[in-house]
């Protein structure tokens, strides 16, 4: 489904390198005023008023972070800064975001049918800090990011030590100094020095936010603490994590949004939903996407075949950019190409 609704991706789908040069998502993030868009399948950047400030003509490219942003032309990735000028000359065969002064990068090896990708992290300047050697990883996170060697995950620091060994089938980023990793099919949370704070016992878990973190057990969704007490009772089909207070959860196939409590804010209701972002959430009613506010009302009517969350009080989707009044404020020339 394309609504913004965990379930999350577990693991780094690693951007133009394992995902057959597919183009990434618009969905930008509040660290720069710049904003990605799509010109007739090139990518390049408008600022809150529309204008374009960086023409499109990348072949793919990531929103920026921390005043840069990862793109690529034709198959090799690089690094511009908000002026558009690269810092990082194409060479890589996919770069992340930056997170904590760090990206993830990866390069292939070997040749077909063998060919497979390593991940090493550059700093801002493109130095290779770790070199080339996992075969999976998330970005840095309060610290660390967790890597995999062969089919197991842990975690290092920033100058590449393993600060907890792998030894996990799955792993995610810390978030509230806890992350959730499994051993076998169970998930539990372990705190940075690989200690299990809350033993495994769930068929899924995901970060904490906000306090709470949301697991599975037995087909059915709910909400631990950081001692591994239900807040929120497992009783829904779907759900995602707490933004801004709230959470979307799914019964049978409408979507909602209940409070830190477990009360609904706002009642099932909607065929798909998005988190809330700066106040307001995208909400889907039969085909067409609109904007609500955490009172459930329609502050933008259900108009738009794609939506995005606003940042810095602009949502870009699909062949337009709009803000918070619903208003287009840049739409593009030449249409983008639909799946």
């Amino acid at each position: 489904m394309k609504s913004k609704l965990l379930i999350l991706t577990v693991f780094i789908c690693f951007f133009a390198v394992s995902c057959n040069q597919t183009l990434t998502p618009l969905n930008n993030e509040k660290t720069s005023n710049l904003y990605l868009i799509n010109e007739g399948g090139k990518r390049g950047y408008i600022d809150k008023t529309g204008k374009i400030v960086i023409n499109p003509q990348f072949d793919n490219a990531l929103p920026f972070a921390e005043g840069l942003a990862s793109v690529a032309i034709g198959e090799k990735w690089g690094v511009i800064d908000t002026a558009g000028k690269f810092v990082i000359n194409p060479q890589y065969d996919g770069i992340g975001k930056f997170s904590e002064g760090l990206a993830l990068v990866g390069k292939y090896e070997g040749t077909e049918p063998n060919k497979k990708i390593k991940i090493g992290f550059i700093n801002r300047d493109g130095k290779i800090i770790i070199p080339f050697q996992f075969d999976g990883s998330n970005d840095f996170s309060e610290g660390l990011a967790a890597v995999r060697i062969d089919q197991k995950w842990g975690f290092i620091d920033k100058e590449g030590k393993f600060a907890i060994n792998p030894q996990f089938d799955r792993a995610h980023g810390f978030s509230e100094n806890l992350a959730p990793v499994s051993v076998g099919e169970k998930m539990g949370f372990i705190d940075k020095e690989g200690k299990f704070v809350i033993n495994p016992q769930f068929s899924m878990g995901f970060s904490f936010t906000q306090g709470l973190a949301l697991v599975q057990v037995d087909n059915k969704w709910g909400y631990i603490d950081k001692n591994g007490k239900f807040i929120i009772n497992p009783q829904f089909d779907r759900a995602d994590f707490f933004q801004e207070d709230l959470a979307i959860v799914i019964i049978g196939d409408k979507y909602g949004y209940i409070d830190k409590t477990g009360k609904y804010i706002i009642n099932p209701q909607f065929d798909q939903s998005s988190n809330f972002k700066e106040g307001l959430a995208a909400i889907k009613i039969g085909e067409k996407w609109g904007y609500i506010d955490k009172e459930g009302k329609i502050v933008i009517n259900p108009q738009f075949d794609q939506f995005a969350d606003f940042s810095g009080g602009v949502a870009v989707f699909d062949n337009m950019a709009i803000n918070k009044e619903g208003n287009i404020i840049w739409q593009a020339s030449v249409p983008v190409f639909k799946n």
